[in-house]
């Protein structure tokens, strides 16, 4: 599942989702008096060496083959990070260049790197809001919707918020993160620009927001054991690679982003921020979602999600 030594999972047991901690291939569950009241009470003020004494403890263990799991986090705010590995933005800048300019490929693309040298010394992150609704854990089938045929996936790196954290600097910012999570921003590709009044621009909403586009999971890792700045990020279609690249290509890393978010409004414990997806999404393949495809995305230390697609008529 992992290779920490220990995380945290939320699992089905019954009508009722319990909080785990998941060592090696087991899980055992934590009741509220051990995290001080529920996941985000913990969070906020996390004692990873209380847990870990657990980790090496006799007491429920099952095999986590057992149980279900489901989304780790339960967060009251969801922000989302656009445009921000290097590369990734790069290609598409380059591609519109060379279509609409006389510049060659190679001068094209070195046009663009010299925009995203200098957006990452002298410009901002680009964030935007998701519904904590389409969180969900890789035990619920993608529902492709039959609007569009163009749903796209993003494997991303995602922030758990652990102590409040309102306009803190960039220097602070890793003082509040409790963890890190997987997350896939699904997007559907053409309701991104609205058709019917360009000058809105952008369309969130409706392409991010359908039931389900928020596959979260399934582990939550303690951020000491994951190095932001370097971590593989890789996704696989039916056993294809698609997105294989590092953190390390972040224009804005971690607590760039983290401090930046939080100016304009706090960030709460277990809130997702998530940091960006790299180049190689279907619309770069030319290649979107199916019924019946299977993507699994891999992101260093927090092990690997599997979500499963399935078309809305064929359910």
């Amino acid at each position: 599942m992992t290779t920490a030594p220990y995380a945290l999972a939320r699992y089905r047991d019954g009508d009722a989702v319990r909080v785990g901690l998941v060592a090696g291939d087991r899980i055992r569950p934590l009741d509220a008096s051990v995290l001080g009241g529920g996941l985000n009470v913990f969070l906020a003020d996390p004692d990873w060496d209380r847990i870990a004494a657990f980790a090496d403890a006799p007491g429920e263990w099952r095999p986590i083959t057992d149980v279900t799991l489901t989304a780790p986090v339960e967060p009251r705010q969801v922000l989302q990070t656009g445009a921000n590995y290097r590369e990734h933005v790069i290609e598409l800048v380059a591609a519109g260049l060379t279509q609409n300019t006389d510049r060659t490929p190679d001068e094209a693309r070195a046009f663009a790197a010299d925009m995203m040298d200098e957006r990452a010394r002298s410009g901002e992150p680009y964030f935007f809001i998701g519904l904590t609704a389409c969180v969900v854990g890789d035990d619920v089938p993608l529902v492709l919707p039959a609007y569009s045929e163009v749903h796209d996936w993003e494997l991303e790196l995602a922030v758990v918020i652990g102590r409040e954290a309102f306009r803190v600097s960039r220097e602070d910012a890793l003082d509040h993160v409790a963890g890190y999570t997987i997350v896939n921003d699904v997007t559907t590709r053409d309701l991104v620009f609205r058709k019917d009044m360009k000058e809105i621009g952008t369309d969130w909403y409706r392409a991010k927001n359908a039931p389900g586009f928020l596959p979260t999971g399934p582990l939550l890792v303690p951020a000491h054991f994951v190095d932001p700045a370097d971590t593989p990020v890789r996704l696989e279609l039916n056993g294809q690679v698609m997105q294989d690249a590092s953190t390390s290509d972040l224009l804005f890393d971690v607590p760039a982003l983290v401090s930046a978010a939080s100016q304009t409004h706090p960030l709460l414990p277990g809130d997702l921020l998530l940091t960006g997806s790299p180049a190689g999404n279907g619309q770069h393949w030319k290649r979107f979602l199916r019924d019946g495809d299977v993507m699994t995305g891999t992101i260093g230390a927090l092990g690997t999600q599997v979500v499963r697609c399935v078309a809305e008529d064929a359910e």
